[in-house]
């Protein structure tokens, strides 16, 4: 069972996700890509293999930070940040995702070119054109 960090030392990194509907974002993490919730609520906090994902809704500005506003993408087909997933065998989470109710935005394909490159990314929940288990497949 996964639980909060705790640090005697070093640095552990996070990725903040700002969504309109935490609760379903927080079970596509878990119930899809596999990751386990160990904070619910807003924030919702889920731990997926060597990460943590912060969920929670925008908001803001805040007294320390008056210009800064935190909002969900509003255009599904433009992105300022996404989260690479690097996968050891793309078939078996393609499968495994898609029988968990995952739409992939493209077909299962070998990648041309350079296998040491980041994968393209996906759409996360509140961005998807279908529904909230929308990612893209492209290894």
């Amino acid at each position: 069972m996964a639980s909060l960090p705790t640090l005697s030392d070093g640095i552990a990194l996070t990725h903040f996700i700002v969504v309109e509907d935490v609760e379903r974002a927080g079970r596509f993490y878990s119930e899809v890509l596999g990751g386990e919730i160990v904070l619910a609520g807003q924030p919702t906090i889920v731990a997926l293999a060597n990460s943590w994902n912060i969920i929670n809704v925008g908001g803001g500005p805040t007294d320390d930070k008056p210009s800064v506003i935190l909002e969900p993408p509003q255009n599904p087909d433009r992105v300022s940040s996404f989260l690479n997933i690097r996968v050891a065998d793309i078939q078996t989470i393609y499968q495994t995702w898609s029988e968990r109710g995952a739409h992939f935005l493209t077909p299962n394909r070998p990648r041309a070119g350079n296998p040491l490159l980041p994968p393209r990314s996906g759409r996360p929940p509140d961005r998807a054109r279908a529904d909230d288990r929308t990612v893209n497949s492209t290894d």
